[in-house]
């Protein structure tokens, strides 16, 4: 295999960009780099060394609660369990008698989205418990009896789509990340803006008040300040992401009395 790499955006002149979100999206337009992206992101994320464990064998990291903007907990990547590969996970062990669970929302900022902009057709996608799908089907783009079997390419497409809305991804990096052209990505991107009318105008709405504000603040108070230069994507976001962190300290609140137990 041979070809000219370019350096990535702030990477000095004559080196290579060696990220994996670059190696990521180069692979999604050749599967010649898949295996190696993968060989290097596994050894880059076997950090074993910098797991904070104890002699008792459990991982005791600080979780650096309401370190983010959005409330969300900061723990180290390193020192965590959760920080590295997801298949490291396999490592957390439950003691003799004890039983553990993993459990994670489902399409959680989708759900959030439709529920705070009343948009009813988003609702609607996130009841099916798939809405990618659902979106792909809503948008013209799969059959009414399409699956993600049967049209996983398209789903695919479709929640890159969702979840880059979500961050106030563009044409053209939505177009490198999916491997289309940028014209492509904008009819994509148009079919979301037509597809859920309702969300677009609540984000507006959102963005607006909180920059003439110059606060953002979640269901249960939780505050941002923002300025006069802050990044609108980034306030975009705020409610499906602060929201959302609010949800997950209700669950903990009401799953408080059961010991949780974490070794390794």
């Amino acid at each position: 295999m041979s070809g000219r790499v370019s350096p990535g955006p702030g990477c000095p002149p004559g080196q290579l960009d060696l990220s994996d979100d670059t190696f990521r999206q180069i692979a999604r337009s050749d599967s010649r780099i898949v295996p190696l992206r993968e060989l290097r992101s596994s050894l880059s994320q076997l950090r074993l060394a910098s797991l904070s464990v104890g002699a008792d064998g459990r991982n005791r990291a600080l979780l650096s609660a309401f370190g983010a903007s959005t409330s969300r907990n900061l723990p180290s990547n390193s020192k965590f369990i959760f920080g590295p590969s997801v298949w490291l996970r396999a490592l957390i062990k439950p003691e003799p008698g004890y039983a553990i669970s993993y459990i994670d929302w489902q399409s959680q900022e989708f759900g959030i989205a439709a529920a705070l902009s009343g948009d009813t057709r988003m609702m609607d996608a996130y009841l099916t418990g798939d809405p990618y799908l659902a979106f792909a089907k809503q948008s013209g783009a799969v059959p009414e009896d399409g699956t993600k079997i049967s049209h996983k390419r398209e789903r695919d497409m479709f929640k890159t789509v969702v979840l880059g809305v979500g961050y106030g991804m563009e044409a053209e990096a939505l177009a490198t990340r999916l491997a289309i052209s940028p014209l492509e990505a904008r009819e994509l991107l148009r079919k979301h803006h037509e597809t859920y009318p309702q969300f677009w105008r609540w984000s507006q709405n959102y963005l607006d008040g909180a920059m003439y504000r110059l606060s953002a603040r979640t269901l249960f108070g939780w505050h941002l300040c923002t300025k006069a230069d802050a990044n609108p994507r980034s306030i975009r976001n705020f409610p499906m992401q602060a929201n959302g962190a609010e949800m997950l300290r209700i669950a903990c609140c009401f799953g408080g009395g059961n010991e949780c137990q974490m070794k390794i």
